[in-house]
């Protein structure tokens, strides 16, 4: 058969003899009787270039809901005109003030414009305002408004150096030279709208400028996006609770900050977003740019600049997109009191009974890890609300410390980081882009930013009811603190206020003593309004729907760091499953000296003797010495807030400096 190479059937036929020696033999075809030779593996594409084929191979989004009567800014209109006006808001947003008008905006990738024909003109919405006599004015800037992780994705690995997609499917990408937050360079305008409510002065993080310097500033951001051939928007919520959310836009100039917002803030359904209309606040992220070091009150290349009155927020000389997540929530922490509703840097978990509780404690306190319970539902680990309506979530996703992550020591984190998840200044292999999250070599402060769902116990929607316990944690490496205490409502703004935490030494060199560091509502660094506001409003929902307060230490015992031993982590686990389950109020309880807490005798499953700290130091007089040492550090750290007079008479004042150590 091989050798005549002749096949019946019509197939193929090799000719007569070798073929081989005289070179290749002719091929022939030879067809059945009445039918056409062709490749009939599959119907041929309806499509006659190479570009119709590739606008066959996606399909326009739709909203997956109807328009519900005439409710919103964009109901009862054409697609089109919904569209337009999408845009003009848009112009509207980037406008500068020094002209009548916006920018000439247009929806779509500039990168694309070749590959759609000339006639489908009705596929690219755009927005033309009034000519003015400037180059900004003969030129459209593109917009990317609302994109997908995937076309996210994209963006950044095309365009964006140091953007690569890890082992996991999540996206690495790198902050610039700034790695973490720039505190000292952020400032709030102080006028007649902010003027009365704000906290200035003395321990304060508010920073002021005036309108003009920040005026100055959002010129040079929104020239500076202007001038580029495209921005992305990202128009998104803040707050699970529907009755008080506040719509955010964040203009930016990079992939990076665009899914990182995707991930950090409420993703709306197709219908909210149809139905947008104009912002409450808005972030003009143009931080690829430096601020004016000749303009007055800069400090360096860095501004982050809020203007309450004006709702809006300019970001120059930093690419760190923290900045972003914690200016809203500084934005949440005005806004909220205001509508008598408290905001608070916490964690949030829920037990399957409907009894929430909420976390407060600084780095190193084991917030993340005590709040993250496989037997409790997940509400949030960072930012809420408190209203009438109970607890709120403020963000849609979370964003998680990475330096030494390991699937053993934190699983939901390590299964959260896969496709669509932003990855900031971490390391990794150049060839199989496995992550190493012990390497330091570009920061400490390595970060994982997902979406809360991609947490499996998170409960969606992220609210809840009233809480039951407001647990204040300290690593008090001091060592004399109790394991945990039931705090009065004084006692539990003191120590709110207060927001104590040690520091482990050894970090420098020659330092062998513990560090107290403080910071007021365990977030010092974002809170606008005085402290003691924000204790108040916490004691009277507390009063009113009747939470208990708990100090957990979750430091050392026996000694201070150094000499003692940090408490094991499943005792204090024992002592947070007694508060949840209530069996911890129907304890005995005696009071400890100075300090003046309420300590439990007995816990279960903890040996009693931890429970009185002074029970464990074997040298009882270093005890009581270290003890009057911590006391004395609170002391001097309320100092700052004791002019401080809430209401008409200064009794809530004088209640809470008496919650105090007495020594």
């Amino acid at each position: 058969m091989a050798g005549n190479g002749n096949v019946n059937g019509g197939e193929l036929r090799f000719g007569n003899g070798t073929g081989l020696q005289n070179g290749p033999s002719k091929i022939q075809t030879q067809k059945k009787q009445n039918e056409v030779c062709h490749d009939d593996s599959a119907a041929p594409v309806n499509a006659r270039t190479i570009d119709e084929l590739h606008s066959l191979q996606k399909k326009k989004s739709a909203p997956s809901t109807p328009i519900k009567g005439t409710q919103g800014a964009f109901a009862v209109i054409s697609d089109q005109d919904r569209q337009k006006q999408q845009l003009q808001s848009i112009s509207a947003s980037l406008a500068s003030l020094t002209r009548e008008t916006g920018p000439k905006v247009v929806r779509g990738d500039p990168a694309r414009k070749s590959e759609t024909p000339k006639h489908v003109t009705h596929e690219h919405h755009h927005f033309t305002p009034t000519i003015s006599a400037s180059d900004s004015s003969l030129k459209f800037t593109h917009i990317l408004y609302n994109l997908s992780p995937a076309e996210l994705y994209e963006q950044a690995i095309k365009y964006e150096k140091g953007s690569f997609i890890t082992w996991a499917g999540a996206l690495a990408t790198l902050s610039g030279a700034k790695t973490g937050r720039s505190p000292r360079d952020k400032r709030i305008v102080r006028d007649e709208t902010v003027e009365d409510d704000l906290w200035w002065g003395k321990g304060s993080p508010n920073i002021e400028m005036d309108e003009h310097t920040f005026l100055v500033n959002r010129e040079r951001a929104v020239d500076y996006l202007n001038s580029l051939d495209k921005v992305f928007v990202n128009d998104q919520f803040l707050n699970w609770d529907p009755e008080n959310r506040i719509k955010v836009r964040i203009v930016s100039a990079r992939a990076y900050h665009s899914l990182f917002m995707h991930n950090m803030c409420i993703r709306p359904t197709p219908e909210e977003l149809e139905n947008f209309g104009t912002p409450d606040f808005t972030i003009y992220n143009a931080g690829q740019f430096p601020c004016n070091r000749y303009t007055h009150y800069m400090t360096s290349s860095t501004s982050i600049d809020l203007n309450l009155a004006r709702r809006e927020m300019v970001i120059l000389g930093t690419q760190y997109a923290g900045e972003m997540k914690k200016g809203l929530f500084s934005v949440m922490h005005y806004l909220m009191p205001k509508r008598q509703i408290l905001s608070l840097h916490s964690g949030c978990n829920m037990g399957k009974d409907g009894d929430v509780a909420l976390f407060f404690g600084l780095s190193g306190t084991g917030k993340t890890t005590l709040s993250t319970d496989h037997n409790r539902y997940l509400i949030g680990d960072d930012e809420h609300c408190w209203s009438e309506n109970g607890v709120s979530n403020i963000e849609g996703g979370c964003y998680a410390k990475c330096i030494d992550l390991s699937r053993e020591k934190e699983p939901d984190i390590w299964n959260a980081i896969k496709f669509g998840t932003v990855l900031e200044n971490v390391v990794f292999d150049e060839h199989n882009r496995e992550v190493d999250y012990s390497d330091k070599s570009v920061t400490e402060n390595t970060r994982a930013a997902y979406p809360i769902e991609y947490i499996p116990n998170a409960k969606i929607p992220c609210v809840g009811p009233h809480p039951k316990n407001v647990i204040l944690l300290a690593c008090d490496a001091f060592g004399v603190l109790p394991p945990v205490s039931k705090l009065s409502l004084a006692q539990t703004m003191y120590h709110f206020i207060s927001g104590y935490t040690a520091l482990v030494a050894g970090t420098e060199e020659g330092v062998k003593e513990p560090q107290a560091t403080f910071s007021a509502c365990f977030g010092a660094a974002f809170i606008m309004l005085h402290p003691t506001k924000y204790a108040a409003m916490l004691a009277e929902k507390m009063q009113k729907h009747g939470a208990t307060g708990w100090l957990v230490n979750t430091g050392w015992s026996g000694g201070s760091y150094g000499s003692g031993n940090r408490i094991k982590l499943p005792y204090t686990r024992k002592i947070i499953d007694a508060i949840h389950s209530g069996s911890l109020l129907n304890a005995n309880y005696k009071k400890t000296k100075v300090f003046g807490l309420e300590i439990p005798t007995e816990v279960e499953g903890v040996p009693s003797e931890i429970l009185d700290p002074i029970n464990t130091w074997p040298d009882k007089n270093a005890y009581n010495g270290t003890l009057l040492k911590l006391a004395g550090l609170f002391k001097k750290n309320f100092d700052t807030f004791t002019n401080y007079k809430i209401g008409k008479d200064n009794k809530l004042t004088e209640e809470i400096l008496g919650a105090g150590p007495i020594f």
